[in-house]
């Protein structure tokens, strides 16, 4: 008989990662710290020791008995990604990858439990548990077991994340999938210590250790089964020290009489013997070796025993009654149409895959596409071509056999032209009530406070584009394309626009980023990133709602770093918007100006190009000259009446585009001109100043 070493908490923390290979493992017992506001009470840990005595009484009257479960345990399960729009906000597909994982281990279903050392194969268990997702939620509404929830709390992983969203334990295993676990890769409670917490009851996992695709892999696959396994009652192989491979873990024991006692393995040692053992369970999920394929028989016993104790309430998941009230008992009705797209903006002639995500049990589908090719589709995940730029709408139908249910987006699909319009591109919003009316795109995935065209404020004109900001705002992100641009002729590419952005308090680290793509927007890169707490900040701190008050206000960037592998035909650029709670933000006088050839202000016919960006001018304006055969080059500042006010440049300039700044602060407000001389040509080109 081994001796039996008690712990009230049982934490997987995993580290980071050190190679694909090869995953430490480090799992804290007893770390109270990881309980909230019960942990501070003084009789916490009595209580703990008392509910774990209990379900070990419970464990040993429970096997002696010979009940020993074996039939299917059915457990509703709810997956809860808390995320801030970052990548931890993983798709449903990752999610259900995790799901088939998790089953497939604790059926014996996993195609890898017959590689099992042949010492062990006869103690490979069928647990005999299902997880299915829960099908309704704890108001008996409809539900696809998987939430989301919005938070700058998914960087830290503690029961004040958890407390973000809880479904009742005794309905639901919660699983919640974060950036952050504490500081660990997953953490849970086994039942003595969650008896007495069950608002944190569950599980908590990053992103990245949740099933073997998308963000996570094959090997780190097994994280969620091997925290499932403490859940149900179970310790380490060794017992419940925090580290394997210490030769006092031969004085501990995980209360199974078929895992040999072992002082825990960090690698796949298959051979590895310790304790005296003759050779030790080295592929258990419940070890750290990286490569588990099995529980024994007596885990899945301990396991069963767990799941018909009143401990944490675990006995009450599988009963019947809850198997109707979650919907796991295979009669999800059908109550939700709904469809997720490859992609909202594409160019003429791209293509869409649409993936039907309606539940639940969906068995015909009928799909309208307006603009598209083909119109129509009978088929679950469609891929639809949309040869003509426009704007068009999706429509899909589902029927489980007994109801229908219809959803409509209007302006699903943005498909910009391709080649796209010609540049330069000067855009103030003046001539627009809405974004579509210019054919820009906003992409406003919370349905919040996103891009607007208004006319509370405006560098130049009347209107402006803004973002009404505030706390509520925090982890909030927004985005602003541009159409699509033919850039086949750039000689250089040159991107200048206005801001005004204030904190609210000097914490407020708002950001701005300006990206650049070459493929119609299927990727982009990043040319231009501002904080709020510095170069972003134009109008201090304002405690209200910011609203600049004239020029003073107002920033200039202008972004000359533009490689010539942007130069083609669908070119397009996107202003991103991320909030930290901060104050509004506001653009203006966006101007992308990607071929200055043929612009009409030049007078010359030579190849020589020459702009002025920005126009209209306030301050920071500057001459770019693009200059085809080195030479001596003459550059002179002209009035409205073709007085020179000042000279440039009159001296040898190499071949290339060059940028000179223009002295016009404190000029008086008026149309000027600019005018270069080479080679016997001569251009200009007028500007104002404001």
């Amino acid at each position: 008989m081994k001796r039996l070493f008690l712990a009230p908490i049982t934490a997987l923390l995993i580290g980071n990662v050190l190679s694909a290979q090869q995953i430490p493992f480090h799992c804290g017992a007893g770390e109270v710290d990881r309980i909230g506001n019960a942990a501070n009470d003084p009789f916490f840990q009595t209580r703990t020791a008392q509910s774990n005595a209990e379900l070990e009484d419970f464990t040993r009257a429970f096997l002696a008995d010979g009940n020993r479960g074996g039939g299917a345990y059915v457990i509703p399960i709810v997956f809860h990604i808390i995320h801030n729009n970052g990548v931890e906000n993983i798709d449903d597909a990752q999610i259900l990858d995790a799901l088939r994982i998790l089953n497939e281990d604790y059926s014996r279903q996993n195609p890898d439990w017959d590689n099992v050392r042949p010492e062990f194969q006869d103690l490979v268990a069928d647990v005999g548990v299902e997880f299915r997702l829960a099908t309704k939620d704890p108001s008996g509404n409809c539900t696809n077991g998987i939430t989301r929830t919005v938070s700058v709390l998914t960087n830290d992983g503690t029961e004040d994340m958890k407390a973000l969203i809880v479904w009742p334990r005794n309905k639901y295993l919660n699983i919640w999938v974060s950036a952050s676990a504490d500081g660990a890769a997953g953490y849970t409670f086994r039942p003595g210590t969650a008896q007495w917490i069950p608002a944190e009851d569950g599980i908590v996992i990053q992103h990245n250790y949740t099933g073997s695709i998308g963000t996570s892999n094959a090997s780190r696959s097994r994280a969620l089964t091997h925290e499932v396994g403490h859940w149900f009652n179970l310790a380490h192989t060794w017992g419940d020290g925090n580290d394997p491979a210490l030769p006092e873990n031969c004085g501990m024991d995980d209360g199974v009489s078929d895992t040999p006692n072992t002082i825990g393995w960090t690698t796949c040692t298959l051979s590895g013997a310790s304790c005296g053992s003759p050779i030790d369970n080295v592929e258990n999920y419940m070890e750290y070796s990286y490569c588990s394929k099995m529980f024994t028989l007596g885990q899945k016993q301990r396991m069963i025993a767990a799941l018909n104790s009143s401990t944490a309430q675990r006995d009450q998941l599988w009963q019947t009654s809850n198997l109707i009230n979650t919907g796991v008992n295979g009669n999800g009705p059908l109550c939700l149409a709904q469809f997720i797209s490859s992609s909202a903006m594409i160019c003429a002639g791209g293509t869409v895959q649409y993936t039907d995500q309606s539940y639940h049990n969906v068995n015909n589908w009928s799909w309208s596409f307006p603009g598209g090719t083909p119109e129509t589709s009978t088929e679950a995940d469609p891929l639809i071509t949309y040869a003509e730029s426009g704007i068009f709408p999706v429509t899909l139908t589902v029927s489980n056999g007994s109801g229908i249910l219809s959803t409509t987006s209007d302006d699903l699909v943005v498909v910009a032209a391709d080649p796209g319009q010609a540049p330069p591109l000067a855009e103030g919003f003046e001539s627009a009530t809405q974004f579509t009316d210019i054919a820009w795109t906003t992409v406003n995935a919370n349905g919040d406070n996103g891009y607007t065209i208004n006319n509370a404020a405006a560098f130049s004109g009347s209107k402006s584009a803004r973002i009404v900001n505030s706390a509520s705002m925090d982890g909030r992100l927004d985005q602003l394309i541009s159409p699509s641009m033919d850039m086949t002729e750039a000689t250089s590419i040159t991107v200048s626009f206005r801001y005004a952005y204030a904190q609210r308090s000097a914490t407020n680290d708002d950001q701005l980023r300006v990206f650049v793509s070459n493929n119609c927007g299927s990727t982009w890169n990043l040319r231009k990133q501002m904080f709020g707490t510095s170069s972003l900040n134009t109008g201090g701190l304002v405690s209200g709602n910011f609203v600049p008050n004239g020029p003073a206000q107002w920033g200039y960037v202008d972004i000359a770093t533009i490689s010539d592998i942007y130069h083609v035909s669908d070119f397009r650029v996107r202003f991103e918007f991320l909030s930290d709670g901060g104050n509004n933000f506001y653009l203006d006088d966006i101007n992308i100006n990607g071929t200055p050839v043929g612009l009409e202000e030049m007078s010359g016919s030579s190849g020589t190009s020459l702009m002025v960006v920005p126009n209209p001018v306030t301050e920071g304006a500057q001459a770019v000259l693009n200059i085809p055969t080195s030479g001596r080059v003459r550059l002179e500042l002209l009035d409205v009446l073709g007085r020179t006010i000042a000279t440039l440049q009159d001296g040898v300039m190499p071949t290339g585009v060059r940028r000179i700044d223009l002295p016009v602060e404190g000029s008086p407000a008026g149309l000027y001109f600019l005018r270069m001389q080479q080679d016997g040509r001569t251009e200009a080109v007028r500007f104002t100043v404001q």
